[in-house]
């Protein structure tokens, strides 16, 4: 964005500080209107032809903008993935010891990455992983619901679990 004597085009198409438009002006004339009303003569719209220029005060233009930045950044939702390791051939009892931490992470607000890492000869057998994926799914089903079904992807075997909707009485 060029302000004021940054701006090198011979004529632009001209905006006053309550948006009205007052037509295609030489750079001059509008930099010399917008010094006697104590303004600024920013550039919005370079690409057009001629360029587009509103005269405002810059620094009252930037704190507004930046004030919008941080409020759209304040209203951001930080998505947070925990992932649970598991493995093919799990006993009974360590999968539901797996299952209470992904339930406490689902609890918290967390999305929960599931994954099987296939070992060697384990490659052949894939069909034990989703399984256990699957009844891994099953045992946690009541605070969170399956975002994407279980897909190999070379070695490694992912399903992720997000929190369901808490709904608010």
């Amino acid at each position: 964005m060029r302000i004021n004597n940054e701006i090198n085009d011979k004529e632009i198409r001209l905006i006053d500080e309550d948006g009205t438009m007052l037509g295609i002006v030489p750079v001059p004339a509008a930099l010399e209107l917008a010094f006697e009303k104590d303004l600024d003569l920013v550039e919005i719209s370079p690409n057009a032809v001629p360029p587009v220029c509103k005269i405002v005060d810059y620094n009252k233009t930037m704190y507004e903008k930046a004030k919008k930045e941080k409020e759209a950044k304040k209203a951001q939702k930080v998505v947070i993935i925990k992932e649970v390791r598991l493995s093919a051939k799990i006993d009974e009892h360590d999968l539901e010891v797996k299952s209470k931490s992904a339930y406490k992470f689902l609890s918290e607000g967390s999305k929960v990455k599931a994954s099987i890492r296939f070992k060697g000869r384990q490659q052949k057998y894939t069909t034990d992983g989703l399984d256990v994926l699957l009844k891994f799914a099953d045992l946690i089903k009541e605070v969170g619901t399956v975002e994407k079904a279980a897909a190999l992807d070379g070695r490694t075997m992912t399903m992720i679990i997000s929190p369901k909707k808490q709904d608010t009485v």
